[in-house]
């Protein structure tokens, strides 16, 4: 692995120390590629990911950014969270830094009425 990975995984471990989701509050958790952006609502209780979403469940129109996608993912498990009832939720980044297409994907959470 490189360095660059070793040192987000070590950031992800010390910020997954004082983060948990639960069937109530579920913690978003976003994984971002070189190609795709992953979105995923986990109860930690029961260890069960609860919603998922991608930018491969979208259709993407022709010249459209990375960070569009990300937005519209982020809106795409708003919708689905709010069909199961889930309104509250804890943001987890991954140990990546939150900005562009992560920052894109909290963005769309909250246009799409999840409250963190």
């Amino acid at each position: 692995m490189s360095v660059k990975n070793d040192k987000r995984i070590r950031r992800h471990k010390k910020i997954r120390l004082n983060m948990h989701g639960t069937m109530a509050r579920p913690r978003l958790f976003v994984y971002r590629s070189n190609q795709h952006i992953y979105a995923q609502l986990v109860d930690d209780d029961n260890a069960k990911i609860l919603i998922s979403a991608s930018d491969k469940d979208l259709k993407a129109k022709k010249g459209e950014k990375k960070t569009d996608l990300a937005k519209e993912v982020g809106k795409l498990i708003a919708k689905t969270a709010a069909e199961n009832k889930i309104t509250t939720i804890v943001f987890d980044r991954g140990g990546t830094v939150f900005h562009g297409r992560v920052k894109a994907v909290a963005d769309g959470a909250r246009e799409g009425g999840l409250i963190f």
